[in-house]
């Protein structure tokens, strides 16, 4: 939907909301009043008549006269440019401010984030009125002070919004993407933060003007406003109150336009975000109905498992000693402890174990994307056989964006809402090839193609509520495509999806392997589905790899104890069903204490007083595998996959 028809949408959806219509009505006639007002009023307004000083309601004066024989109604009329276009103002000044207050700290360091939430609730804790009074006093009487101490005041509630809402969004798996390609902070601020939280501060915004008019009305009622000769509808309401008891209308005429103008933005915000959720609503509900829709797919390789990498063929990925530190007031917690491996060029290589055992987290510190106050540390980290340890630290991601690629796993979190899959797309060619938004558009085109999506440019042209949960996936594996990158991260990226709809992923991610020759780390929980995709199989248990295998030996008998407890959990067809299925006994350790024997130990068959006090390290075994374990199985031990 473009722009123009998403804004026609919105006008006819607030006509049909009879709030929505009050408020527009309201609204459209103050700005009618602000505009000709003191064109066509201006002079009369101040027209003095003495001998009329302190006149009553009459059909010439609907609000009597002041002290000077003005025509109260006139001059109410005439002041409404004045009342609006400074409340706007303050309100504009309180967006100004606290939007990028509360937004860019999300995409800065802990330290930058600390500080801006430091000033944030220093602000939140001193009362609006007192803070907008203290600037208005320094700044001196008069409208510029009221106007900047109404806006000072305004910034706390914006920032505290777009703090929560940025912040909310920053850790949101497209924003990872984003910082991944190597997109700089401001455009991450700018295209992927901003847009997707625009409705919440827009409804807000709206709201503050109401807020801003009834600030400056107390102000200049108060006398600290708006000065003679000067007048707005506060200072009208407080010469009106002089002589409320013989004209009650001079005091209620100003205050009742007050009160309707405030009243009018106020309903115009509730409008807004009614509307807002009632369209979320229909995305998700047209969302739903596209995904029960025929998804047509071109017909892709053989089911067969692709041949395995040369045992000899360069590592296009090689890790060394890579941990990751949580380090909290309530102690320090290590999700990944000394992780070594290398993924060769043009293999799949699986990274299985349970819930919890540290195989996303490694995924982030590969990328350098491990949040705060994670702590990531490795040795050897090199792609293509350039270490990052000898890239200068500005460059850094960028080189990480350009050499890997990351799918995750829900492909409604991996891409922006408020971009068209085209812009999205478009972005990682712009940022790492340089090319222009046309250039972008028609690589996207072919990337679309790649991964077996109809009509690829009618798909650019479209937002990601759009299409299924399947092909949303295949536009972030197209996009993954889109820097060329060596090493494709896919982290459980058929988790989220259906059956049938996980058939065609996995059949794509192995025809992408074989097309473009990038190596994928094929991160999962189903030993089902790394036997039949991967080359090598990399098993993780509690932060620390256990074992490596040749995925052909998955179904021949893996040596560590955990790699067979995860193979007798898998139903087969033969499984008897009037058994429950198996389960691993215990709980993985929290990785939170000082361990020093196996951490699997207490879960383990075939553990001894060895295992509980000392920790094996990965052990060459046959071929290439390897296998952490005081007492591995052998290839005599016969493997029970099920029970029964």
């Amino acid at each position: 939907m473009k722009a123009g028809s998403r804004a026609r949408a919105g006008i006819r959806a607030v006509r049909s909301s009879p709030t929505g219509l009050v408020a527009v009505g309201i609204i459209a006639i103050m700005a009618i009043l602000a505009v000709i007002g003191p064109v066509v009023w201006g002079t009369a307004a101040s027209r003095i008549d003495v001998v009329s000083a302190f006149a009553g309601p009459s059909a010439h004066h609907p609000f009597g006269t002041d002290r000077l024989g003005e025509n109260i109604f006139l001059r109410v009329l005439a002041a409404s440019r004045t009342s609006l276009s400074l409340a706007a103002l303050a309100a504009a000044i309180g967006l100004g401010i606290g939007i990028p207050l509360g937004a860019i700290p999300s995409v800065m360091g802990r330290r930058v984030q600390r500080s801006a939430a430091a000033v944030i609730n220093g602000l939140i804790a001193f009362p609006g009125i007192l803070l907008a009074l203290f600037v208005n006093t320094v700044i001196g009487v008069g409208a510029t002070g009221a106007v900047i101490g109404l806006g000072t005041a305004l910034v706390p509630t914006f920032a505290r919004l777009a703090q929560t809402m940025s912040a909310k969004v920053a850790g949101l798996d497209y924003v990872t993407a984003a910082r991944l390609v190597g997109v700089g902070r401001a455009r991450l601020v700018r295209r992927h933060i901003l847009p997707n939280v625009a409705e919440p501060l827009l409804i807000t915004g709206a709201m503050s003007l109401g807020w801003s008019l009834l600030g400056l009305s107390a102000l200049s009622f108060l006398g600290l406003g708006v000065r003679p000769p000067g007048y707005d509808w506060g200072s009208l309401l407080a010469d009106g109150l002089t002589y409320v008891y013989e004209n009650p209308l001079a005091a209620l005429g100003p205050g009742l336009f007050i009160v309707v103008a405030s009243l009018g933005f106020n309903l115009l915000g509730e409008s807004i975000s009614a509307i807002a959720s009632g369209a979320a609503g229909d995305r998700q509900k047209r969302a739903v109905t596209r995904g029960r829709r025929p998804v047509t797919v071109v017909a892709g390789p053989s089911d067969g498992r692709p041949a395995l990498a040369e045992p000899g063929a360069s590592p296009v990925l090689k890790v060394a000693d890579l941990s990751v530190t949580f380090n909290t007031r309530g102690g320090s917690f290590t999700p990944v402890k000394n992780v070594s491996f290398d993924v060769r060029e043009g293999e799949i290589l699986g990274l299985v174990g349970e819930s919890g055992s540290g195989k996303t987290m490694t995924a982030l510190a590969l990328c350098q994307l491990v949040p705060y106050p994670g702590v990531t540390r490795h040795g050897e980290l090199a792609i293509c056989g350039k270490d990052i340890r000898t890239v200068p630290r500005t460059e850094v991601q960028h080189y990480l964006g350009s050499g890997m690629a990351m799918v995750f796993q829900d492909p409604t979190n991996s891409l922006n809402p408020a971009l068209r899959i085209g812009t999205q797309m478009a972005e990682v060619a712009q940022v790492h090839a340089g090319t222009s938004k046309a250039g972008g558009l028609a690589r996207a085109a072919k990337r679309l193609s790649s991964v077996q999506i109809a009509s690829p440019e009618f798909r650019l042209a479209q937002y990601p509520h759009q299409l299924s949960g399947g092909m949303r996936q295949r536009v972030a594996i197209a996009m993954s495509l889109m820097a060329d990158a060596k090493v494709i991260i896919a982290d459980e990226p058929t988790t989220a999806l259906d059956v049938s709809v996980q058939h065609e992923i996995l059949r794509l991610l192995r025809r992408v392997n074989e097309e473009s020759g990038a190596a994928i780390l094929f991160i999962s929980h189903d030993l089902a589905v790394i036997a039949s995709l991967c080359d090598r199989v990399l098993v993780m248990y509690a932060g620390q790899l256990v074992e490596e295998l040749a995925a052909s030996r998955l179904q021949t008998g893996p040596s560590h104890p955990y790699t067979r407890a995860l193979l007798r959990c898998v139903p087969t067809m033969s499984t008897d069903r009037s058994h429950p299925l198996p389960a691993i006994g215990g709980n993985p350790p929290r990785g939170d204490g000082i361990s020093t024997g196996c951490p699997f130990a207490p879960r383990c068959e075939r553990a001894d007083s060895r295992c509980r006090q000392e920790n094996p390290v990965l052990t060459g075994q046959q071929g290439s595998d390897r296998v952490a374990c005081w007492h591995p199985y052998t290839a005599a031990d016969e493997l029970v996959s099920s029970p029964g």
